[in-house]
């Protein structure tokens, strides 16, 4: 399998991440300041409110007294008077005592009256006095809002204090690396390890021991970086709005996904997604190169290449194919095509999403190192294809022979380059050894090849194999008697 590294500059991430921190510090002063004048508004407001409140209801019960107290003296001087009258009809008229005695009635139910209305415009007193006590109420309940929200501000406070810290020994670390790095690259100039100045010597032993051999101490300070910070920061970091910040992040990443034992671990946070969202979202270049080889890194793992089908990265890969301009960028991605083209249960999905046109798409590209990735894909898939033949679960034409791949497989079974020979050459045996294939690749000139093969290949296994499927295929030797060759 293909473990594709990339380097990476920590000193530029770490003066991002201090304008990142300096950007957080002034916006929280600002939210804590306009938080600050909220609260003194509304306090006011509700002590304002208040205070209308209060004197609403003294005017409204002071009109209420004075209304109840004049009809009240108006209805005892109306009484008066009809008792002066009842008193001067009773002087003048001794015989009409049953009458007065009706009106002492209704007098007295006109008293029972003016009665209910006095205890009534006490109930709507009490009433009043209740609605005030319920105001008052209220004005402990906002003052009690104040207070929480005062403690919701110091816990913001307790927050940005503890974020500052972390981004602090983030930025610690990443300068750290960066000081690794940076004397790796200057003990690999001087043609070997050697030992570290003491002031870096002095600030690398506070956070680990010294590592001997630039390789080994370049994937301990990665290591390092990975179980100091935690991985939910490092990917919480491909999301950050500065790209440069993006590339260092998706460059850790990648690093961490060439190490087997922290793939799973990758996957599992949620790295997968957020790689491939990269490959969607992100038009940097650099960042699609960076992430391909990371997910490139990924598909070793069986697993994770079933998730990287479902998740749509075929689809994405290719579209990264078809616009990148870099021959570097175009590598990272054939080579975690060509992992994905390993498996055998993935065959179909792969060829039906484009997966088998991105790799051809890419050979025009002609850059060696890209050919060699598309050359491994082919002969991936040529022998999942040939095994899946031999367990008599496919039975049709070569799927790359559908799509179009067998002239390129043709024109490359020759090549210079080793790595795309040898390659191609399993690829054409692999597709022989399928008997409804034999028919195409004579047509298409790669019955040739696979002569060739078997009489000049420089390995001995790739001839054997060659040979061998030579002599058990009818087509292949019917043909070749025609030709009248001996073989």
């Amino acid at each position: 399998m293909l473990k594709l590294k990339e380097e990476f500059d920590y000193k530029s991430l770490a003066r991002k991440l201090d304008i990142q921190l300096d950007k957080l510090i002034m916006e929280h002063e600002r939210k804590q300041k306009a938080f600050e004048e909220e609260i003194e508004r509304i306090t006011t407001d509700t002590q304002n409110q208040i205070s209308e409140a209060e004197r609403n209801y003294v005017d409204a019960m002071e009109k209420e007294r004075l209304k109840y107290q004049k009809d009240y003296m108006e209805s005892i001087k109306k009484l008066e008077e009809k008792w002066m009258m009842n008193q001067h009809k009773l002087g003048e008229r001794k015989d009409q005592t049953a009458s007065t005695a009706e009106e002492v009635a209704e007098l007295k139910k006109l008293l029972s009256k003016e009665t209910s209305l006095r205890k009534a415009a006490e109930e709507e007193v009490n009433n009043l006095k209740s609605q005030l006590a319920q105001l008052k109420m209220s004005e402990a309940s906002a003052n009690s809002e104040s207070l929480k929200l005062q403690k919701m501000l110091e816990d913001e406070a307790y927050r940005k204090e503890k974020l500052e810290g972390e981004i602090s020994m983030l930025q610690t670390q990443l300068l750290q690396l960066s000081f690794e790095a940076d004397e790796t690259r200057r003990r690999l100039d001087r043609g070997g390890p050697g030992k570290v100045p003491g002031d870096l010597d002095s600030l690398i032993s506070q956070v680990r021991p010294q590592v001997n051999g630039s390789v080994n101490e370049e994937k301990a300070s990665i290591a390092n970086l990975f179980e100091q910070v935690g991985l939910q920061k490092i990917l919480s970091l491909l999301e950050a709005e500065d790209a440069d910040v993006r590339i260092h992040a998706v460059k850790v990443v990648a690093n961490l996904a060439a190490e087997e034992s922290n793939q799973q671990k990758i996957v599992e946070a949620g790295g997968l997604t957020s790689l491939l969202l990269l490959l969607g979202s992100s038009e940097d270049e650099t960042i699609h190169r960076v992430a391909a080889g990371a997910i490139a890194n990924l598909a070793m793992n069986e697993t994770n290449q079933e998730l990287i089908m479902s998740e749509g990265g075929i689809r994405l890969l290719s579209i990264t194919a078809a616009n990148a301009e870099d021959p570097q960028t175009l590598r990272m991605v054939a080579g975690a095509i060509a992992n994905l083209c390993g498996n055998d249960k993935l065959q179909n999905k792969l060829r039906g999403e484009g997966g088998i046109k991105a790799l051809l798409g890419m050979v025009k590209c002609g850059h060696p190192d890209v050919l060699a990735q598309v050359a491994r894909g082919i002969a991936n898939f040529a022998k999942c294809e040939s095994r899946a033949s031999a367990q008599g679960s496919k039975t049709g034409r070569s799927l790359l022979i559908e799509d179009g791949a067998l002239p390129w497989i043709v024109q490359n079974a020759n090549n210079d380059a080793s790595q795309i020979r040898r390659h191609i050459e399993l690829a054409v045996c692999h597709l022989a050894q399928h008997e409804v294939n034999a028919r195409d690749m004579i047509t298409g000139g790669a019955l040739w090849e696979l002569v060739r093969i078997s009489q000049d290949c420089s390995r001995e296994d790739i001839r054997t194999l060659a040979h061998r499927t030579l002599t058990s295929s009818p087509t292949f030797l019917a043909e070749l008697r025609r030709l009248r060759i001996d073989y």
